[in-house]
């Protein structure tokens, strides 16, 4: 009797989740895994038809409001799935909510990609796509495709409306930090500061300013993992419904072309993504996320790349923190492919990069046209001539990075326009031992902080805090914001909300907790910054320096709160430095797992 045969897909391609449903060399197991997926209503037809199983990651629930109408969105999803001769299998994802997660949502990426990962692997799953949104769920999921490698792609859940607050525009995140201004210099009460972070969230979706959210999303597209236009489109909007539609139909054509993330994370795709970021305006937690991708996927980036290829990119985005408007209005100007279109016509991109449609990024946006110019600005007319990251090195650390479209013009010139010292600044330093340290003695009148101090918060990296939190944009004391002082350059090991427009110096690399010269940093110090040198540094001798570092060791290093959680025990183990993306270590050595092993049968 001859051996019953595989069924072929449509296309005539054997698919992964046949060693699972339709797998004649292994009968007895075939029926282990087909039994329990027919007891709410599949047919042992339909999982033995060779049409392909598509993964829907739900990052959507109660404890992730960002992403929480994904919940719906995956409704379309499915239909689009369905309609191309798929079979939709949706599942959730550890929740990962910027605004919700204490100590810090970042605690929690490495987390939800493992977890992402192990589902990816060893379940029957041909292909999937990863609804993302906020901050964190997009790199999870990125890094979790780009480790396991099935075909993937990505949609993203959308803005919010815009908020609004007493006819002025309030930018979710933005408002908060400005509100939080006016708070400390007594011109507004609690209950106002309240309403007014209330006004900047009116509807589903993430930050509709360019924050981190809106930012990872963008960053997904410019890396051609997500169809065009789909980052910028708001989340209540109809065309949000419509593209979960055709990601749903992409999905199933994908996994027949057999097209990977590996095909479209290329070293073209991340340069051109450091310079979509420049160009938007994007966050400063964007180069540990994009790192992390990269690294997950086998391409060489370092944060000197930031600087190198995206520094003297000009920001078109006219759009909060770094600008104006909000993401209502960046999406009726053209959204992304607008802008790809300007830095395309500049010969900025790599025109030939592959994405997820099947074409190159330069036949995805050569036709595209900024709607509104506004909001998005010509290349030739920018809102800033250079927007990218300056990274910084010293004897404080070997890499930090400044967002420079956010130095406003009073920041420029009580810091940086110093005739005789253009783009650089010296200062007394005043240290912080994380964000507890920093609100209890910020308005401490013995600190003498005065309009030329420099705020140092350390503690607060992927070791120390953990995870890394987002509370380096200190503010003034409320003495200097009521005598119209609002900033004063921040330093610190840990991260800043992509909302904020403080011109910080971040993610400094190596942490204190992890030996950095922020630990032998002292409160009295005085410290330069050199933008035109790209250094940072104490101001004192080697041997001093070495003495302190002497006494530290003595001291048994660093020290840093005890573990509370057995996660942020073995992350703090194993973690990399946010330079280098903030990565699990062991965890980078696994590529393309799903081309080079097969899982174990389960019985």
């Amino acid at each position: 009797m001859a051996k019953k045969q595989k069924t072929l897909s449509p296309r005539g391609r054997t698919l992964r989740s046949q060693l699972w449903f339709d797998n004649p060399d292994n009968p007895g197991m075939t029926a282990l895994y087909l039994e329990r997926y027919l007891n709410y209503g599949l047919t042992g037809a339909e999982l033995r038809s060779g049409k392909p199983i598509v993964g829907i990651a739900q990052t959507g629930s109660d404890l992730s409001p960002c992403n929480r109408h994904h919940l719906e969105l995956a409704k379309r999803v499915r239909d689009g799935i369905r309609d191309a001769g798929g079979i939709a299998f949706e599942f959730p994802c550890h929740p990962i909510q910027e605004t919700g997660k204490r100590p810090t949502a970042a605690l929690d990426r490495n987390l939800a990609y493992l977890c992402l990962v192990e589902v990816l692997y060893g379940y029957p799953l041909d292909g999937v796509v990863l609804m993302t949104g906020c901050d964190k769920t997009t790199p999870a999921c990125l890094m979790a495709a780009a480790t396991v490698n099935i075909p993937a792609i990505v949609l993203s859940g959308g803005p919010m409306l815009n908020g609004w607050w007493k006819g002025m525009r309030a930018g979710s995140g933005t408002v908060v930090w400005k509100a939080r201004e006016e708070l400390a210099a007594g011109r507004i009460d609690n209950q106002e500061f309240m309403d007014i972070a209330a006004a900047s969230a009116p509807s589903v979706g993430h930050c509709n300013t360019m924050g981190t959210a809106s930012t990872m999303n963008a960053l997904a597209e410019a890396l051609g993992m997500s169809l065009p236009g789909c980052a910028a489109i708001p989340a209540p909007y109809r065309e949000r419904a419509q593209i979960a539609y055709e990601t749903g139909v992409r999905a199933v054509e994908i996994v027949h072309e057999d097209l990977r993330p590996s095909d479209i994370l290329t070293r073209k795709a991340f340069e051109n993504t450091i310079i979509a970021n420049s160009a938007i305006g994007g966050s400063t937690n964007a180069p540990v996320h994009i790192n992390a991708i990269a690294r997950h996927v086998g391409v060489k980036l370092a944060i000197e790349d930031w600087e190198t290829i995206g520094y003297d990119v000009p920001l078109l985005v006219n759009m909060q923190p770094a600008g104006e408007y909000l993401g209502e209005e960046y999406f009726r100007a053209g959204g992304l492919p607008a802008v790809m279109s300007e830095l395309l016509k500049a010969r900025r991109l790599h025109a030939d990069a592959m994405t997820i449609n099947g074409k190159t990024m330069g036949e995805n946006v050569k036709r595209a046209k900024i709607a509104d110019p506004n909001v998005i600005k010509t290349y030739a007319k920018p809102m800033k001539k250079q927007a990218g990251f300056k990274v910084l090195k010293g004897n404080l650390f070997d890499s930090a990075i400044m967002k420079t479209s956010v130095i406003s013009e009073d920041f420029r010139e009580r810091f940086l326009s110093n005739p005789k010292d253009k783009n650089a600044f010296e200062g007394r330093a005043v240290v912080f031992e994380g964000p507890e340290d920093y609100h209890l003695r910020i308005d401490d009148p013995s600190l003498k902080i005065d309009a030329r101090t420099l705020l140092f918060m350390r503690g607060v990296g992927a070791i120390g805090y953990p995870g890394s939190a987002e509370v380096v944009n200190m503010q003034p004391p409320a003495r200097l914001i009521k005598q119209g002082i609002t900033s004063l350059p921040c330093i610190g090991d840990g991260r800043q909300s992509g909302t904020s427009g403080s011109p910080s110096v971040l993610n400094a690399s190596p942490e204190a907790a992890a030996g950095g010269g922020l630990a032998l940093l002292r409160t009295g110090d005085r410290v330069r910054i050199d933008l035109n040198k790209g250094s940072a540094d104490i101001l004192i001798s080697k041997a001093e320096l070495a003495k302190r570092r002497k006494i530290l060791e003595k001291s048994g290093g660093y020290d840093f709160p005890a573990n509370q959680t057995p996660w942020q025990e073995i992350q703090r183990g194993i973690v990399d430095q946010l330079a280098d993306g903030m990565v699990l270590k062991p965890a980078v050595k696994y590529q393309r797992v799903a081309q080079t092993s097969e899982p174990r049968d389960n019985h």
